[in-house]
């Protein structure tokens, strides 16, 4: 299984990458989460990866972190009716902070502005993705009426982009617009920004 690549930029574009390494160029499918925070092309760079076989193709798949490549995963082999393409859809709509709040607060709403994720398609994505992010938090959560989605508790503070955002959004942003501007102002900024600093550069 080919689980990282390594090697020269060739090229990127917000949904592909070229890496070549050994002599040869392999071409990446990403989200465009993970082609904001690649280099410009003629540096190295790593991909974390997931190999997609089928009987007529072979796709790989990669992303800046093992985190969102474990992500990708679970997006295919755990929820139903989602494959590779709209995984990627996913993961370049909304950071993975931002995805994984939506999911454990059952915020169906706003998973379902995704592209080609409606809204049967975002109760399949709290359904069945809750319990592999947050199983320890979700012992003891209350059962759901049929139809309906218990939110799941997330802990206040818990991630800086998450908390940058919500600030956004209390401001009047549109989610994945206050989403875009943090990552954004992560990428520029680093892990060790503060809230404050990231909420001041997404303000521009």
């Amino acid at each position: 299984m080919i689980t990282s690549i390594s090697g020269l930029l060739v090229s990127v574009t917000p949904l592909r990458a070229v890496i070549e390494t050994g002599g040869f160029g392999y071409e990446v499918h990403i989200p465009v989460t993970t082609a904001e925070r690649l280099p410009q092309p003629g540096l190295n760079a790593k991909l974390h990866t997931v190999a997609v076989y089928r009987e007529d193709s072979q796709t790989l798949y990669g992303f800046a972190t093992e985190e969102e490549r474990d992500f990708f995963r679970l997006l295919i082999e755990k929820v139903t009716g989602v494959g590779p393409k709209m995984a990627l859809s996913v993961l370049s709509k909304l950071s993975l902070p931002m995805l994984k709040s939506a999911i454990t607060a059952g915020d169906v709403a706003l998973l379902a502005k995704c592209p080609g994720i409606g809204k049967k398609t975002a109760e399949r994505l709290v359904m069945d993705l809750r319990d592999h992010l947050l199983p320890s938090e979700l012992e003891g959560t209350p059962v759901a009426p049929a139809g309906q989605v218990t939110p799941a508790p997330v802990a206040p503070g818990k991630n800086k982009i998450r908390d940058a955002v919500m600030a956004l959004v209390a401001l009047g942003y549109k989610t994945p617009d206050a989403d875009k501007s943090v990552r954004q102002a992560w990428v520029a900024l680093g892990p060790t920004a503060s809230i404050e600093a990231l909420i001041k550069r997404a303000l521009g």
